[in-house]
């Protein structure tokens, strides 16, 4: 069940709390970069309790950083709390309980998790916050380190004890400092939420944790085995965010494409979908698919149901062999030009989004050129672009031929400008036609209204900006003419509408 929110996030700016920090000396953590007034989003649940006044509770704010994935946690949460009779409020300033939800998947998410629990350390000691829980990925990794380096922090809940928020809290707020972590492998547990994006929008995470074991990623240590959750819970939550009216339903897991595998010895995406298009949602959306695991069973769903958009996510890495073999990636570069190449030729119009990773332990400057080569023959719709970031107990951090971090650096610069120009030349492609656009807030700065194309994920890719005469209701859909493009963002006007 889930329970929609009065309050969206806020975005809020990082000050350097941590400038006279030189206490903070965790080797792991590396350099904080706090100086650099991260830019973050509180991601904000806001309701209060009905019905129960006589409830003696506390006020929790809430800070989730990093995937959507971790979104969800941090709304499951929030419900639990709300539940117990305490209140989820907007802002940390004034609450008696800040929880910090944090990501610790790369350098640069184990910075910014710092760097928020450091703010909230000085709210603390302005006397502007009472405690400090720490829960999430950062917790589940650095435990030991938090304890002996963050005395400011009051308790910690590892990625396999979200459902024991409420205990955590009461224990927290008794001085017990308490610190919680289950079994990261444990049957996925169902729960409330509190849905923290726009009305029109939610994500619907269907599985928890990767059994796929890639050599630079330490997601299975942090979040466990993979575990799809049962088919009917999935569809039983769907129901009652397509009776809040939610129009955008997006399937999020680590790998969404291997769902139900281990489950019931067989893919069940296919079958979901098929399921899910059957509610009345207008667009379903899908992130991350692994390449392997990409069925002709799956794509055959995908062109027959108009609900599911022609935007896949399917995170490659690299696509040199060799690379791809030390990275532990199933496949070859032949198979992922073969299936690029099938969607495409099955999904009219598709846009296809990936993920890269420059400067991987043995990657040569035939294997990086090999790399720029295939993306200037693709054309990829959608790419982001990171350094290897040599994680400690994954089998890459300790490869040989390790590549120079400048070197690195280099070549992500490389291939974001290319990719950038790859993408700046589809947007012109676009100019003249009609598309249908969420719209999602009138832009002040711009002076115009903002919204979002099938072929734009919230938070990570493009926003449409169009002009129309008179009001566009929020969370609708429109016809809008593409007209030009501006700082890489696709400009337009209403085309016809009628409310």
């Amino acid at each position: 069940m889930t329970k929609g929110l009065t309050g969206i996030g806020q975005c809020h700016y990082l000050n350097d709390v941590a400038g006279n920090r030189s206490a903070l000396s965790i080797s792991l953590f590396m350099d904080l970069a706090i100086e650099k007034r991260n830019k973050i989003c509180y991601t904000v649940v806001q309701q209060r309790m009905q019905g129960r006044c006589h409830v003696v509770g506390y006020n929790i704010a809430f800070i989730s950083l990093g995937c959507d994935k971790n979104r969800v946690n941090c709304e499951q949460m929030a419900a639990l709390v709300q539940d117990a009779g305490h209140t989820v409020v907007d802002q940390p300033e004034g609450a008696d309980l800040c929880v910090v939800n944090t990501c610790g998947f790369i350098d640069a998410a184990k910075e910014e998790a710092i760097a928020n629990i450091l703010e909230m350390a000085e709210l603390k000691k302005e006397g502007l916050l009472k405690k400090i829980l720490v829960t999430g990925c950062l917790s589940q990794r650095y435990r030991e380190d938090i304890r002996t380096e963050l005395p400011e922090v009051d308790g910690m809940l590892g990625t396999g004890s979200y459902t024991d928020i409420v205990a955590a809290v009461e224990q927290v707020m008794e001085e017990k400092r308490p610190e919680l972590f289950g079994d990261i492998n444990e049957t996925v547990e169902d729960s409330d939420r509190m849905v923290s994006t726009p009305p029109w929008t939610a994500y619907l995470k269907i599985a928890e944790g990767c059994s796929n074991r890639c050599a630079f990623c330490v997601i299975p240590s942090l979040r466990g085995k993979y575990r799809s959750r049962p088919m009917e819970s999935v569809l039983s939550e769907a129901r009652a965010l397509e009776a809040q009216g939610v129009e955008e339903l997006i399937l999020i897991a680590q790998d969404v494409s291997r769902y139900g595998k281990e489950r019931y010895g067989r893919y069940m995406l296919p079958e979901l979908l098929t399921e899910l298009c059957k509610m009345d949602f207008h667009w379903i959306r899908l992130h991350y698919l692994y390449p392997d695991a990409i069925t002709d069973e799956l794509i055959d769903v995908m062109a027959r149901e108009e609900k599911i958009v022609n935007y896949v996510d399917i995170p490659i890495q690299h696509v040199n062999d060799d690379i791809l073999k030390a990275m532990c990636r199933r496949g070859s570069k032949s198979y992922i030009t073969g299936l690029f190449h099938k969607l495409r030729e099955r999904l009219p119009g598709v846009v296809i989004r990936t993920s890269l990773i420059c400067g991987l332990p043995g990657e040569t400057d035939a294997a990086f050129d090999e790399l720029c080569a295939f993306l200037r023959a693709e054309k990829l719709e959608r790419a982001g672009v990171f350094q290897f970031s040599p994680e400690e107990g994954t089998p890459a951090a300790a490869m040989p031929n390790q590549v120079e971090p400048e070197e690195a650096q280099r070549r992500v610069e490389l291939v974001s400008q290319l990719q950038a120009q790859v993408m700046d030349d589809w947007n012109e492609s676009r100019l003249g036609q009609v598309e249908e656009v969420l719209v999602e807030r009138f832009d002040e700065e711009m002076g115009c209204w903002a919204g979002r194309t099938y072929a734009d994920s919230p938070g990570i890719d493009g926003t449409v900006y169009f002009t129309a005469a008179g009001e566009m209701p929020l969370g609708t859909f429109v016809p809008v003419l593409l007209t030009g493009t501006e700082d890489g963002e696709l400009t337009g006007e209403i085309d016809t509408w009628e409310a």
